[in-house]
């Protein structure tokens, strides 16, 4: 769909060449339409094998399903091997790009899925403590992919998750109690904490975040040194670029196959959680990016602002609901959801992203 044969190997980034569709491989051009056909083919299997779920699930990384983890270790290690850190210092001075993100994704965001919660379902308690969980639980993984995919600032994207990481490490529990008991009393709504340790957090944080952050580091590092940067970005990058895609289109798969048959039977309930996720997408993406062009940021930084404050990190969404209200609670289901609406929409959001860069910004590269 978006990746090019430019220096960066693979997906776009900061300094990516604009995408010309007669260079794209037919995995690229038509990855919407595999996105599909694996949300398919997840239903499908999870329908047909009996027992799927109990069996992918009984073996965990932390309190995720192992294949879930695989997929996901699969899809950010060939994105943070493409990124340069010797780049890092220079993107950290950028402070205005780092506090609007900041901004974004502990005070903005958490706030508009709590509000979009009790306005869609004030009569659909489990639903909507669900999906303030997710609103808490900001981005560490799939946005690398979207940033890379939309020709973002692949340093300032990896900067951004850092910093999302030590925030919710720190901010995660006292803003669930904020939102889930705090705020609700002071406003007479229903109250609903939850119980969830510092130490829970920094586990899903180092697995799903440190794993793929110190191989990629090091790939670069052994590969520059052995080889070359020109071979590293010409030759190697190239190689491991769709590595990513095959990570994300194996998750989805086994996204789908796990909550395949409950979708099916409660497609109402499906619906019901899935109109605030994608009111919350598209109001957080589009203001998001709305704020960046006001600020006159380069398309780069904007589209690596607008992803980050998008997306969410389901893994410790589920990883929560699923510890604190049981696999088969309606939180549970709400945090399941949560993936399979935003990487449909993310994916399409790219598309938005790439005709703004048309618009609205001058051909870079």
């Amino acid at each position: 769909m978006l990746l090019t044969d430019g220096p960066g190997g693979g997906t776009g980034g900061g300094s990516s060449p604009d995408v010309v569709p007669g260079r794209l491989s037919t995995l690229d051009r038509f990855l919407p339409l595999w996105i599909a056909l694996a949300m398919a083919a997840g239903i499908v299997l999870g329908r047909a094998v009996p027992d799927l779920d109990d069996t992918l699930d009984s073996v965990k990384i932390d309190t995720v399903s192992l294949p879930i983890a695989i997929g996901l270790l699969l899809m950010m290690y060939p994105v943070l091997a493409k990124v340069k850190y010797s780049r890092v210092g220079h993107v950290m001075a950028d402070r205005r790009s780092l506090v609007l993100s900041l901004v974004l994704n502990w005070l903005v965001g958490p706030a508009m899925m709590f509000a979009l919660a009790w306005l869609m379902l004030p009569d659909l308690p489990e639903y909507r403590t669900g999906l303030i969980i997710v609103g808490l639980a900001r981005c560490i993984a799939m946005v690398l992919v979207w940033n890379d995919l939309a020709c973002g600032d692949r340093e300032l994207a990896a900067v951004l998750v850092a910093l999302n990481s030590v925030f919710q490490i720190v901010a995660f529990s006292i803003l669930g109690w904020f939102y889930l008991d705090v705020l609700p009393g002071w406003l007479g709504l229903d109250s609903d904490g939850i119980d969830v340790t510092v130490w829970e957090i920094a586990k899903s944080v180092l697995i799903f975040l440190g794993i793929p952050l110190v191989a990629g580091f090091l790939t670069r590092l052994i590969g520059e040194r052995a080889k070359g940067t020109e071979w590293y970005e010409g030759r190697f990058l190239p190689r491991i670029g769709p590595i990513a895609l095959y990570g994300l289109l194996f998750t989805i798969v086994i996204l789908f196959a796990l909550q395949g048959e409950r979708i099916s039977e409660q497609p109402l309930d499906v619906v019901r959680i899935a109109l605030p996720l994608l009111v919350y997408f598209a109001l957080m993406w589009f203001g998001a990016f709305a704020i960046g062009l006001r600020m006159g940021l380069p398309y780069e930084r904007n589209a690596s602002i607008a992803f980050t404050a998008a997306g969410n990190n389901f893994e410790l969404a589920i990883a929560v609901a699923i510890g604190v209200f049981g696999v088969s609670s309606g939180q549970a289901l709400a945090g399941v959801v949560g993936p399979l609406i935003e990487v449909p929409v993310l994916v399409g959001l790219v598309y938005v992203a790439l005709a703004a860069r048309r618009r609205w910004y001058a051909p870079s590269g």
